[in-house]
């Protein structure tokens, strides 16, 4: 599932391709949407909250969608071949004179009312990247249970919005924390530091097109995606295994040896392949 930096870069992307223009064609396949025709409309503006992408029309009309695991949307010029993929993944068409913005494989998608936004995204915690950030908020959010585990709680975009399944491995191992430790049982000088730390990650690769956690030259990300590969910092094999309810399970990163706390319990399916590729990859 995308993070938070890599849906803000898209909507930075529709903002500078659309905003200030007048729409000369609108395509929505889906079938509640269908019939709508939103050409002739200036578009307003483009903006991510926590993982939801808001593009805004005049007339006070607001497209929401969310890029959930295989969604995109791609910026093209007039004339340029859509390369995104086949037609039939195609979900929208936003067109001006001069730019087409192509959403793929979005599942989901719905136009509302701007002044109805809230209803939509209203319930997220701060966005790490957003003007209503507030990392006390964000604390007292994640620790509100503290029996739920760490990893959980930060990919809980009620509790701060726009950490995924990267950010969380990462995090945790920045924290020398497992995934699995109740978020209460973290040191308090180490969850004082958790939504800061967040906050810094995301910051820094807003404008990448390859996430970075580390400093070191060559090595992207410490634990994600390394499985079983020795960790960058003590040499231990990085293990992965499944973490969520069933039918959310996300494939976990951690180093046994840098991170103190629970593991998975016995018999937790173990992954020892990458199965999301990252951003850039």
């Amino acid at each position: 599932m995308p993070e938070g930096d890599t849906v803000w870069q898209t909507a930075r992307r529709l903002h500078d391709a659309l905003v200030g223009k007048v729409l000369t064609r609108s395509d929505f396949r889906v079938p509640k949407y269908a019939t709508v025709d939103l050409a002739g409309r200036i578009v307003l503006d483009s903006a991510s909250r926590g993982k939801h992408l808001l593009t805004r029309f005049e007339g006070g009309v607001t497209l929401h969608s969310h890029l959930r695991m295989e969604g995109a949307w791609k910026v093209y010029g007039n004339g340029e071949r859509w390369r995104g993929g086949p037609g039939h993944q195609i979900r929208a068409v936003l067109a001006t004179a001069d730019r087409a913005a192509v959403g793929y494989r979005l599942t989901v998608l719905e136009l509302l009312r701007t002044a109805d936004e809230e209803r939509t995204v209203g319930h997220l915690g701060p966005d790490l990247l957003g003007a209503d950030w507030d990392p006390g908020v964000a604390l007292a959010n994640l620790l509100a249970d503290p029996s739920r585990q760490l990893g959980e709680a930060l990919l809980d975009q009620r509790n701060l919005a726009g950490v995924g399944n990267v950010y969380k491995s990462e995090i945790c191992f920045l924290l020398g924390a497992t995934p699995w430790l109740p978020v209460g049982a973290l040191p308090a000088d180490r969850a004082e530091k958790l939504p800061l730390l967040a906050k810094r990650l995301l910051e820094a690769n807003r404008d990448r097109v390859v996430r970075r956690t580390t400093d070191l030259r060559g090595k992207d990300l410490f634990v994600y995606g390394r499985a079983p590969r020795p960790c960058l910092r003590c040499g231990a094999s990085v293990r992965v295994a499944d973490q969520g309810d069933g039918a959310q399970d996300r494939p976990t990163y951690w180093c046994p040896n840098c991170q103190t706390g629970p593991a998975p319990a016995p018999g937790a399916p173990q992954r020892w392949r990458e199965r999301y590729p990252r951003r850039g990859a």
